[in-house]
Parts: C-alpha cells; sequence; structure tokens
C-alpha cells in the first residue's frame, strides 16, 4: 500500500513513523512534510490550501491511501475531493468537519441529538456579547466559531478577562473571519481528557484515552496553546467512563451525523470535561489530537495501516477491537520557542537531537524544525515533541524529561508538570490540582 499523509507538524511525523513501520505499507509520502519528517518518508511539497492539486499528487504518486492531519484541508472538503477521484482517504467530508470548523454548529448539533455539553449562548455582534458576559457574573469561555489552531478558546474568570477575550477576538480578529461569530459558555467542573474513536460512518472503535496540556505554563496558568505536552493513558478515563462516552456521545453523534446526510469517517476526537465519572463534551475535532497522536502513536504496538484504510473504506466491522494493542504508557513534552502562542523568533540552532536518535523507547517528533546545511534551526511555535515510552507513567515521565531537557535552542520554554498529578495519584499520594490545564 502506499500512503500519502497530508500536513508538516508534530502530529504528522507520528503518523509518518507509525505507518513506515507497517507491513501493509509499501511507501509513506507526506505533502508539504517537513525536514523532520524527511526523517521517515519521503516528502512532497503541494499548498495544502489547493485542493485540486492535492488530487493530483494523489492519482500521480498511485496513492492506495490519503491519511489527512490536519483540520483546514478538511473544512476546505479534501476528503469529498479524493473520494469522488476514488481515492480512499482517512478524514471526514466538509459536512461532517464543521464539527470543528464551526462551534456554533457543533453545539447546535450536541443539543439537537441530546448530547451533554455545557450551556452556551450565540453572538455575532461585539457589544450583545460583551453585554452578556458583564451581566452574567461568573466565569465564561469565550469561543470563536471557527478553526484558530486551537489558541481560539479563552477561559475567563470574570467580565474584565470575558471583554479583552471578546475585545481580541470580534474586534481585532487575531483569528481573521474565524471570529465573526462567538459561543460563550458556561464553565464545566471536573478534569479533562481526550478521547479518540475510529469511525467507519456506522461502526466505531475507541482508542486508547489520553489527556493534554494547552496552558502555557505551569499549573495551568498562561494562555492556551495548541498543547505543551501530552499523555496516555489517562487514568481518568476508566472502562466505565468509557462506556458512558461510547454509549452517550459517540454513538448518539455517529446516528445523527448519517440521519442528518454526513457520515462521520475518519478519528474523532472528543475534548472531554469528566466530573464525579460524568463526561460532557468540551468540544469535537475531526483529526487526531497533537500533540496526543505523539504518545498514543508511540504506544501503539498493532499495526495502524489496516486501522486507518478500515476505516476509510468503511470494513471496521471487520475489525476486533480487542486485538488493537499499546503499550503500558507514554508521555510527551513539547519544546516551545519564547513567546509561544504569541510572536516568536525562529531560526535558533537546535543541539542535543542526535544523542536520541539511538534511543530506541525515545523519539523527538518534529514540529517546527528546519535543517539548513545538516544543523538543525526552530521553525515555529511549537518546535519538538519529546516523546518516551516505559512500563509505567512515572518512568515514561522520567525519561521524557531527561531527554528534553538534553535538547537546547535560545529560549527554549517548556512546561515542567505534564503527567505530574497523574504519577502522584498512581503511587497514591493526594493529587494537587486537576490535570491536563
Amino acid at each position: 500500500m502506499r500512503v500519502l499523509i497530508l500536513g508538516s507538524g508534530g502530529r504528522e511525523h507520528a503518523l509518518a513513523w507509525a505507518l513506515t513501520r507497517s507491513r501493509a505499507v509499501t511507501d509513506v509520502l507526506c505533502a508539504p512534510g517537513s525536514d523532520g519528517i524527511a526523517l521517515e518518508a519521503s516528502v512532497v511539497p503541494v499548498d495544502l490550501s489547493d485542493v485540486d492539486a492535492v488530487v493530483e499528487l494523489a492519482r500521480d504518486q498511485r496513492i492506495d491511501l490519503v491519511v489527512v492531519g490536519p483540520e483546514a484541508p478538511l473544512a476546505l472538503g479534501v476528503a469529498d475531493r479524493l473520494m469522488q477521484a476514488g481515492i480512499a482517504v482517512f478524514g471526514p467530508s466538509e459536512a461532517a468537519a464543521r464539527l470543528e470548523a464551526s462551534k456554533v454548529f457543533a453545539k447546535e448539533f450536541m443539543q439537537r441529538h441530546g448530547i451533554p455539553t455545557a450551556g452556551y449562548r450565540i453572538f455575532s455582534d461585539f457589544e450583545p456579547a460583551l453585554a452578556y458576559a458583564r451581566a452574567a457574573g461568573r466565569p465564561l469561555v469565550v469561543k470563536a466559531d471557527g478553526l484558530a489552531a486551537g489558541k481560539g478558546v479563552q477561559v475567563c474568570a470574570g467580565a474584565e478577562q470575558a471583554e479583552r477575550a471578546l475585545d481580541e477576538i470580534m474586534r481585532a480578529r487575531r483569528f481573521g473571519p474565524s471570529g465573526a461569530r462567538v459561543v460563550i459558555e458556561e464553565v464545566l467542573p471536573g478534569e479533562e481528557a481526550s478521547f479518540h474513536v475510529l469511525c467507519d460512518g456506522v461502526n466505531c472503535i475507541p482508542l486508547a484515552p489520553a489527556q493534554d496540556f494547552k496552558r502555557a505554563l505551569d499549573g495551568g496558568a498562561g494562555e492556551n496553546t495548541g498543547g505543551m505536552g501530552a499523555y496516555s493513558p489517562a487514568l481518568l478515563v476508566d472502562a466505565e467512563v468509557q462506556e458512558k462516552v461510547m454509549q452517550r456521545i459517540v454513538r448518539p453523534l455517529v446516528e445523527g451525523m448519517r440521519a442528518e446526510g454526513s457520515p462521520y469517517r475518519g478519528v474523532l476526537y472528543v475534548g472531554l470535561m469528566i466530573s464525579d465519572g460524568e463526561p460532557s463534551v468540551v468540544e469535537f475535532n475531526v483529526r487526531f489530537g497533537d500533540p496526543e497522536a505523539q504518545p498514543l502513536l508511540f504506544r501503539l504496538e498493532s499495526d495502524l495501516a489496516p486501522l486507518l484504510y478500515g476505516t476509510a473504506t468503511g470494513d471496521l466491522g471487520s475489525i476486533d477491537p480487542a486485538g488493537i494493542r499499546f503499550g503500558p504508557a507514554a508521555l510527551c513534552v513539547v519544546l516551545a520557542s519564547e513567546g509561544y502562542p504569541r510572536s516568536h523568533a525562529t531560526g535558533f540552532p537546535i543541539s542535543g537531537l542526535d544523542a536520541l536518535a539511538s534511543e530506541p523507547d525515545v523519539k523527538a517528533f518534529h514540529a517546527g524544525t528546519r535543517r539548513i546545511d545538516g544543523k538543525w534551526v526552530t521553525a515555529g511555535g511549537r518546535v519538538l515533541g519529546i516523546t518516551a515510552r516505559a512500563d509505567s507513567l512515572a518512568e515514561a515521565r522520567e525519561r521524557a524529561y531527561a531527554a528534553a531537557r538534553s535538547v537546547h535552542f535560545k529560549g527554549v520554554h517548556l512546561r515542567s508538570d505534564i503527567g505530574q498529578v497523574a504519577v502522584l495519584a498512581a503511587d497514591g499520594a493526594p493529587e494537587s490540582g486537576p490535570e491536563g490545564a
């Protein structure tokens, strides 16, 4: 099987790494890819916003399966066009991708189908939104309606923070047209977890749960980012919680999307808030989480390609979920540029990467790097996802941090508390606060 991955970040590097190890795969290409991904696969320059060019590339390269990494091409309808061309594609249609591309669509869909989520209001104008936030007198969550690279959500403790968030999203248009509308939500109590499910339009197979860390600073302080680290499994999602998620959220969603004429095919990411064992939806993503994909795929011991191909071709029903095997634990620490998620300088030399290449249970997934004259330099906000696996989360955490601290570049920033609470809880110590902030 010849596989084409669309994307260029850490998630796509993890997908390329996993697929090159598949017995079913002969060639892995990635477009546009990156210098880091080129360590695993052949990279082909293409503009992912040019859907015609993507389809032409897949045809020219005789691709058997296209795996769409990021959400933006899905929102542009790349899966629809590939399917029309007779090419199997792992990723939902443009209509189904609205679950992520529009927070308004997602909230209204959940309301129609009785899926548990926070109470909300929708606003298209700044002044009514501001008046509502001021009158609320309680913490609120302000979300840009459209895609914002994971940064369009702000949890606001009071009216002053909500006003700043609304001004930035709706007036300053930090996220462009994605801020034309906002969703203002109630703040749900509990702890967050990331739940990935493979869906072929009818059948669903849950993958191992994970937990990510959105805030830039230790203890859940600072701004929302695309993610500063993650680990898997998330102990918060036990068998009982998983069954509730499948019965109350995933199956109603799959049935609802099919009934509304937009069958969901691909991986569904459910951002959960869990309180006293009861799950509610924070958000939907229509692709693997980033950085959750890194520890999730590094743990995966089963062949990834048949899972993705079965999803794309509507054949998940022939796969036994009990046969999907994961190793005990993995953890990812993101090394970010100084200033991320705001403006940041790039082009700084990176040292220490070569020494990690020989460690079988540690992997540096490249999110924002370039190789110039044989030397690695920074080229993005999130630069590397240093990921380790082990027989316990504590050991995986120790390995990941040891490796992360051996890599250096000017202004390197990382959180020091990824997985800390979970490790303490596993050891029987009292938890010091919610994980995943």
